[in-house]
């Protein structure tokens, strides 16, 4: 990649995840692709379609005219809706079909990538065609085919890439709304602060600090006084802050130390993507 500096973090794992994703899915027989994954009413398939749409839309293909069934139970919101016709147009591919798409797509992105001549404040289509600037974008899709890429492992017991270049974009993605959980979420009072630490694959510590006057910030300075400390492995803070999983499910993988009642309110809010 011959991409602008700050752009070619997000390309390289972008790239990363997305050739992963290529490899796991290439030699599934067609039943795999109906397996269930963490998302709710996704199965591999869809998952993979998602990925194949959003790409698409990025290299400027205009979205499918298309009529959603109305009985889809986890299409409840305009959010999932949008998301939802990516996928649904694709429910009946097969999976050479899906397999040639996403090959065809992938060549065709890392040639738009590889010549990648703008500026990373211009300001392009975002997930919901909203403006945003292409290091933005370039984020989030680094940052959504890993999610996706850890789905599809789930979903078909491959378990691996904790610590790829991927993992490392989610970490400051998920990070940067620890802030929000903490304050909004939960509730936390003024002048208390809450720490998260975090072992396995990835490891760090983060101390959220709420000010008097209710905002937080999240710092990498420890706090000696913590109102509450949640010690978690790194797998579990992705699929939580994910929203793969509810709180209650990986209550043996998660230790809280402190106001019990302000970690429950926290894990409570913990998931920062749609």
């Amino acid at each position: 990649m011959t991409v602008h500096p700050s752009l070619e973090p997000y390309a390289d794992a972008w790239t990363h995840s997305i050739e992963a994703i290529s490899e796991l899915v290439r030699p599934l027989p067609e039943s795999d692709w109906n397996r269930a994954t963490p998302c709710p009413g996704w199965s591999v398939r869809d998952v993979v379609s998602h990925v194949i749409g959003i790409e698409c839309e990025q290299l400027g293909d205009p979205r499918p005219i298309h009529t959603l069934p109305r009985d889809l139970r986890h299409v409840v919101d305009e959010f999932t809706r949008y998301m939802e016709v990516q996928v649904d147009v694709r429910r009946h591919h097969t999976a050479p079909e899906m397999t040639s798409e996403l090959e065809y797509t992938v060549i065709r992105r890392q040639r738009q990538l590889r010549n990648e001549k703008r500026d990373p404040a211009t300001m392009v289509r975002g997930p919901l065609g909203d403006q945003v600037t292409l290091e933005h974008a370039l984020r989030l899709r680094a940052f959504d085919v890993w999610i996706h890429e850890q789905d599809l492992r789930s979903a078909l017991g491959v378990p691996g890439n904790w610590d790829s270049p991927g993992a490392y974009v989610a970490q400051d993605l998920l990070l940067a709304g620890l802030a929000k959980v903490v304050a909004k979420g939960a509730g936390a009072p003024p002048g208390s602060a809450v720490v998260l630490d975090v072992h396995g694959a990835l490891e760090f510590m983060r101390t959220v600090r709420v000010d008097l006057s209710g905002r937080a910030t999240v710092e990498k300075t420890p706090s000696l006084g913590p109102a509450v400390t949640l010690a978690m492995d790194w797998e579990t803070y992705v699929r939580l802050a994910a929203g793969r999983v509810r709180p209650r499910a990986v209550a043996d993988r998660v230790k809280v130390a402190g106001d019990a009642e302000l970690g429950d309110a926290i894990l409570a809010a913990f998931a920062v993507t749609p």
